[in-house]
């Protein structure tokens, strides 16, 4: 089997919302400048009216001589360019099925690309192999790579893009989220340093208002988001450890390891990150430096499925946790299938991005009680459905 052709299809659709879609955003490393901080959730032309959004995804799509085909959707348009324009050359005519040795021949002809969209765009071309992998074989990928090790696995609610500055509207989520059994929730920060004392006040009742809201037996997790700094973490984590956070998220920027080590070793609160992390050997610079509780790859862009592989093995040799960024995505839900669930004990699903990860899918994702359910169709189980997609360009560049 050889590969013809590496594709990219850009899909529009119109998905039914609930009101404004993004309510508000999260702290970013750009607040420390005013006109930034300042500035609300992006006002984007996807939000039709008040009860419709356009959804806009990139997919690639290797294609074989043999019929069969692999998807992964490509995070965008730029991811896609990357892909269009250095990987598949490199693809054309070579056995998809050789997922190490392509991997490992794009990785050294991208002596640029180690970090960023460039190893993006590496990650989404692995992924697209390994569907195409599980069809072949007619298998899914969980079993490929050793799973299952648990069928069932808790999600926690990630709520990116939810008002976090309205405390009766955080109240009213975190316990709707509760009642629909999600044993843990993720809240991210509107403010950081440059905020002064009432922002830091602000973050402070999130963290209490939630607690009250859904008692001790909820696990409740805090993302930064790379804002905050060792001075401003360490004066608020003082006043957050009595309400018991699972973890606290990217409390700086991805390459101030010594930050996150000097944090973790002032408090009690477990630390995640390397979210924005790539490749092997940039986890390696955390878990030498036990930098992190909780490592957090990102498989559409730390360097795809078989890199992450790579990744946990080395972070459970040196027995820490592995929570996939964004877990609930087709490939995430493979690794989580197929990974010790003492080493990966929740999977992250992101509630408003998994309705735009899964709009085009055919069968949602399986969510029952707070448990989600890894597809058993051949690949990652993802296939497309038609009636969904309202244009389609095929991006050539």
């Amino acid at each position: 089997m050889k590969i013809t052709d590496v594709k990219l299809r850009q899909l529009t659709g119109t998905m039914e919302v609930d009101g404004s879609f993004f309510e508000e955003r999260l702290a970013q490393p750009i607040d420390i400048y005013p006109e930034f901080r300042e500035k609300g959730p992006p006002q984007s032309t996807q939000q039709i009216d008040e009860t419709h959004y356009r959804v806009e995804s990139t997919y690639v799509q290797i294609d074989t001589d043999e019929g069969l085909s692999g998807i992964c959707n490509a995070t965008g348009p730029s991811v896609g360019y990357l892909v269009h324009t250095q990987l598949r050359p490199m693809l054309l005519g070579r056995d998809p099925i050789a997922t190490e040795f392509l991997w490992d021949m794009m990785h050294r002809l991208s002596v640029h690309g180690r970090h960023g969209e460039p190893m993006m765009a590496i990650s989404v071309v692995d992924n697209a192999l390994w569907d195409l992998k599980g069809k072949y074989l007619d298998q899914p990928v969980y079993r490929l790579i050793g799973g299952p090790t648990q069928k069932e696995m808790p999600a926690y609610a990630s709520m990116l893009g939810y008002d976090v500055t309205d405390m009766g509207k955080v109240r009213a989520r975190a316990q709707e989220m509760s009642a629909r059994g999600f044993r843990a929730q993720k809240w991210f920060f509107r403010h950081g340093p440059m905020s002064g004392p009432e922002g830091m006040k602000k973050n402070v009742e999130l963290v209490r208002t939630l607690r009250e809201a859904v008692g001790d037996g909820v696990d409740i997790m805090l993302d930064c988001w790379q804002s905050w700094d060792f001075n401003y973490t360490v004066r608020i984590v003082e006043q957050i450890e009595e309400y018991h956070p699972r973890w606290l998220e990217e409390c700086a920027m991805p390459d101030r390891i010594d930050t996150y080590r000097r944090i973790k070793e002032t408090t009690s609160i477990p630390l995640s990150g390397a979210e924005h992390e790539y490749t092997r050997w940039g986890f390696k610079r955390f878990i030498d430096a036990e930098a992190l509780d909780i490592i957090q790859p990102d498989l559409n862009w730390a360097g795809g499925l078989s890199e992450t592989l790579k990744i946990a093995a080395y972070a459970t040799a040196n027995d820490l946790i592995v929570i996939p960024h964004q877990g609930v995505s087709p490939p995430g839900m493979a690794f989580s299938a197929a990974q010790p669930p003492i080493h990966t004990p929740y999977v992250e699903m992101l509630i408003k991005h998994a309705a735009m990860g899964y709009f085009f899918a055919k069968e949602p994702v399986k969510l029952e009680d707070g448990m989600l359910t890894v597809s058993d169709g051949p690949g990652f189980g993802f296939e497309l459905d038609e009636s969904k997609i309202e244009k389609e360009e095929e991006l050539t560049f």
